[in-house]
């Protein structure tokens, strides 16, 4: 492992240390008991229906891959489905290493550059980050069920902010999909040589290239579609979660609610340790005691809704990505090292 990501792999375990010490005081009447009874009264088949959403929303990233994918090759979506399941097992089991993972299947299977690929990633994430923005912001400012919540009004402006947030991304991301490679040049082409200024310079030609896989509107109107689509299935699948519990206190949750619940994990997953996790099931779990008001002095029921939430959203595709990889007599470990090594050299 490299000096950097060392210090970024230590940085994430203290962060995630400190937090955990915070949740475990808080925790110091935690009834164990209690929990498996609250993990006992869940109806599995519900859970089993938000597992097969998830499942849905991943295959859908090879549809919007494929889309990406028109202007230098056209590729069946199905031939991308394994990439997709794949990598997000890597991601569960191995960590960030393993978000390489895709990028490298597809440049293999569709015999396009692994360079070209990590493009394609870095727009993706950009998609989904605008979904999740767009989704959250419309919850936040017209749904109804949130207004009871005292904080309302700063659930408002932060809608308003956010709204202002992806309309000032969007422009950014026009001027580097018009201008990049003019913006990239004059960055490497400064007196004093720098190579932070060449490393930017590398992620604006990226992003340009990647951007630049959406060649008309029709392709971003797709891609659009589909991203929310992934994203509102995922959404779903938070609010069979909380309704797969027979306790009022989550049954009562609604829609908007889950959109909440889904943006705030979405925020925390930042923080994340392999196969154990570690942000996403905190945000979740503090956001349902202390946003929405869970039982905040009983913890059991937010806790294991949280682990749930976790295990159904991130975890649950594993199987399904394990077994493709056997299938394809792919090595999880010696991919995500041969990505990871592709990416250092780029």
């Amino acid at each position: 492992m490299d000096r950097k990501r060392l210090i970024i792999t230590s940085a994430v375990v203290v962060v995630l240390v400190v937090l955990i010490i915070l949740q475990a005081h808080a925790y110091r009447k935690f009834d164990w008991g209690a929990f498996g009874e609250e993990i006992a009264q869940v109806n599995w088949w519900i859970i089993l229906a938000a597992a097969g959403l998830v499942h849905i929303a991943d295959g859908l990233r090879a549809v919007r891959w494929a889309i990406f994918l028109r202007p230098s090759r056209r590729i069946n979506p199905v031939k991308l489905l394994a990439a997709q399941y794949i990598g997000f097992a890597g991601l569960a089991l191995l960590g960030r290493p393993g978000e390489f993972i895709r990028p490298y299947i597809v440049a293999k299977r569709a015999r396009l550059s692994f360079a070209s690929q990590v493009a394609v990633w870095t727009v993706e994430r950009l998609f989904d980050s605008s979904s999740v923005a767009v989704i959250l912001a419309c919850d936040l400012l017209f749904a109804e069920s949130l207004r009871t919540f005292p904080q309302y009004d700063a659930i408002r402006a932060g809608g308003l902010l956010l709204i202002l947030l992806v309309a000032l991304g969007a422009v950014l991301a026009f001027v580097v999909w018009k201008y990049g490679r003019e913006i990239a040049t004059r960055l490497e082409a400064g007196h004093h040589p720098s190579h932070v200024r060449h490393r930017i310079a590398f992620r604006i030609r990226s992003f340009g290239e990647g951007l630049h896989t959406i060649h008309d509107v029709s392709s971003f109107l797709a891609v659009t579609t589909v991203s929310l689509v992934i994203w509102a299935l995922v959404a779903a699948a938070y609010w069979l979660v909380l309704h797969a519990y027979k306790d009022p206190e989550l049954t009562t949750l609604s829609m908007p609610h889950a959109v909440l619940l889904m943006s705030g994990s979405v925020a925390g997953g930042v923080l994340q340790l392999p196969v154990i996790g570690g942000g996403s099931q905190l945000a979740t779990i503090n956001l349902l005691l202390y946003l929405f008001n869970v039982n905040p002095n009983e913890p059991e029921l937010a806790t294991s809704c949280g682990i749930l939430l976790w295990l159904v959203t991130f975890i649950s595709v594993a199987p399904l990505g394990l077994a493709l990889a056997r299938r394809e007599h792919v090595s999880l470990r010696a991919i995500t090292k041969e990505s990871v090594h592709e990416e250092e050299e780029l």
